[in-house]
């Protein structure tokens, strides 16, 4: 049986969500934030040497990140389920928007959230170049969200796990206030009974 560590207010929500959608047993233990500078406790450095979350361990398999521990859990379920047919369409989109969370939009987003933690008055680089990406990332975003459901297509898919937590903190730092597809997807998939037993952990 998988054991997940997870930490309140982490990605470790991605991979509690993935394993509810896909009914996977599991075990829970939660490791806490210190109250005051939020940092992971000693508790999770003794599990992995990065103290972060997610950690899952199976076995003699340890891995942290929440991209490569939801393939990890997919591999193991037969049924193939929320992951589309290898070498079609969907495939190659579930591919894209599983990295994109992390790869093109994570940066913007993380650093409007750092950035709002100063006293900026506009004119640096940085905020020029973090608007812009904001901009054409969540342009595309809107974009895709008004042609189709979810972010591979008609079907819903551990992408849009991937997806649904950086959104949620760029909902949260005032990131989506005029991007009502987003908005609306977001919604939907919160209102998921999967998502909210995982969102029940903290």
């Amino acid at each position: 049986m998988i054991t997940v560590h997870h930490l309140n207010q982490s990605r470790s929500k991605r991979v509690l969500w993935l394993l509810e959608e896909l009914n996977l047993p599991y075990q829970l233990i939660n490791h806490q934030r210190d109250p005051i500078t939020q940092l992971a406790p000693e508790s999770l450095k003794a599990i992995h040497p990065l103290a972060k979350a997610p950690v899952i361990v199976d076995g003699d398999v340890t891995l942290c990140e929440s991209g490569a521990i939801m393939e990890y859990i997919l591999n193991q379920n037969e049924l193939g389920a929320l992951r589309p047919q290898a070498g079609s369409p969907e495939y190659y989109a579930y591919l894209e928007w599983l990295h994109f969370a992390k790869g093109s939009l994570g940066l913007p987003v993380i650093s409007t959230l750092f950035m709002q933690m100063e006293t900026r008055d506009g004119t640096q680089a940085m905020d020029h170049y973090i608007g812009k990406e904001v901009a054409l990332d969540f342009g595309y975003i809107e974009t895709t969200l008004e042609n189709k459901p979810f972010f591979a297509g008609e079907n819903f898919t551990a992408a849009d796990i991937m997806m649904t937590f950086t959104l949620e903190v760029a909902h949260r730092i005032g990131l989506l206030e005029s991007r009502l597809n987003t908005q609306d997807y977001l919604e939907r998939v919160q209102s998921r009974d999967a998502y909210k037993k995982a969102a029940s952990f903290g």
